[in-house]
């Protein structure tokens, strides 16, 4: 299990019955999570006095948040020199993956020991965190998602990190569509980054399925990466998807051509009162040696 231990505006303080209480800068949220079938007390009756609002779930589908003191519509939270706008979003989110400060951490790193202009790809890109860090590392950017509220909030976070004015490119687009339209214009890149969901919908209505489409868009990426690309990562939320299966799949699509190494595993968060991590989501990633 990965974690992150540095993230001083975010914090997962407690976990039990299936929420979790989290500290987003000076902001707390109590919001449900799958996850947490353990029983570690009744977190709205230990930390009434402290949760700004509590995301209630619907017995009919989706949910609502209660507000218990004021908040505001946006706020923002930061982490070594990015900055990201949180917002309260329907059906429980705010924005951000803070367990995606693991693969944040990757990919700075790896874009800065590489010592040459490096071209970025984040596909299902959704609010930018991953976009945000590469740019923050020198890094070219083309910012893919369907949803153009997704696309311009990612703008905001960039704008916010004060990196508005470095190369970038954002589309509201069909995954699948868009690297079609790339192997057919020949632009390569040399990293590429994904976190498709489940099930999802392009900007046109194209249905979107992980367990079919997800090997035949690793494949077209095949063809856009450049002769000496330097990263292809992988996060996934699915559940009853393995890391294991990322690796089968990066083995015989990436590794197969590029050689390399490959590193595949979960992400998770820990909980500060308890000692316990709880598990975010998995990663499957090749990198140049």
């Amino acid at each position: 299990m990965e974690t992150t231990n540095d993230f001083k505006d975010y914090e997962l303080i407690d976990a039990s019955n299936g929420e979790k209480l989290e500290r987003w800068n000076d902001i707390y949220l109590l919001r449900p999570d799958p996850q947490i079938i353990w029983n570690h007390g009744n977190l709205e009756e230990k930390y009434k006095n402290r949760i700004h609002a509590i995301y209630h779930r619907s017995n009919k589908g989706g949910g609502y948040w209660e507000t218990l003191k004021n908040t505001p519509s946006s706020w923002l939270i930061r982490y070594k020199g990015l900055s990201f706008n949180i917002k309260q979003m329907g059906f429980k989110h705010t924005g951000l993956f803070p367990e995606q400060a693991y693969n944040w951490n990757f990919i700075m790193k790896k874009i800065k020991d590489s010592n040459r202009k490096i071209k970025v790809l984040n596909l299902f890109a959704y609010t930018g965190g991953a976009t945000v860090a590469a740019l923050k590392a020198g890094a070219s950017v083309v910012h893919v998602d369907s949803s153009r509220g997704m696309v311009e909030w990612c703008k905001e976070n960039v704008k916010s990190t004060g990196l508005q004015d470095r190369d970038i490119r954002y589309i509201v687009d069909d995954v699948v569509k868009f690297v079609k339209r790339e192997i057919r214009r020949k632009n390569q890149y040399d990293a590429i980054i994904m976190d498709p969901p489940s099930y999802g919908r392009g900007s046109n209505k194209e249905v979107w399925n992980l367990e079919k489409d997800l090997a035949y868009l690793v494949q077209l990426c095949c063809e856009i990466l450049t002769d000496h690309p330097l990263f292809f990562l992988i996060n996934s939320y699915t559940t009853g998807i393995s890391s294991t299966t990322l690796y089968n799949l990066l083995t015989i699509t990436i590794e197969k051509k590029y050689h390399g190494k490959i590193k595949h595993g979960e992400i998770g968060l820990p909980i500060t009162n308890g000692r316990l991590i709880l598990p975010c989501g998995i990663y499957g990633r090749w990198e140049s040696e």
